[in-house]
């Protein structure tokens, strides 16, 4: 039976290794779930800041729609080009502005980095100080 010896000088048996090697285990998993749930908190304000710019840009082409509709109104009543022209300008000056609001929100989130990453590299240090651990152990 392999042993080691510990800091008093006692040889440690197999079976307290592992169990000090479970022990050390169990709260590496802990403080990984911490980590995990801290870095999924500072995800949702990240997106925040796109969806706002997303709900801006639906709301002003919601806007350049009216004005479209606006126009096409003006244009019927009028039958002359001055005031409808005018609105049609407005309404393209408004359009533009929306999609171009919309489409860097859009972007914004395509582009947003959802994955855990610093809880993903270690979990992978974790598992090979465990394989390390296992190894030393046996």
């Amino acid at each position: 039976m392999r042993t080691e010896t510990n800091q008093e000088g006692r040889e440690r048996s197999i079976e307290e290794l592992f169990s000090d090697l479970t022990r050390e285990t169990a709260t590496l998993v802990r403080q990984e779930v911490a980590l995990a749930k801290v870095e999924m908190r500072e995800k949702p304000s990240q997106m925040g800041k796109y969806v706002g710019m997303l709900v801006a840009g639906g709301l002003i082409l919601y806007a350049g729609l009216l004005a479209l509709v606006a126009t096409l109104i003006a244009a019927f009543a009028e039958a002359g080009m001055v005031l409808w022209g005018a609105a049609l300008l407005a309404a393209v000056i408004v359009l533009i502005i929306g999609g171009v609001l919309a489409w860097a929100g859009i972007n914004g989130l395509k582009r947003a980095d959802l994955v855990p990453r610093k809880t993903l590299e270690t979990l992978k240090e974790d598992k090979q100080w465990a394989q390390e651990q296992t190894r030393q152990a046996t």
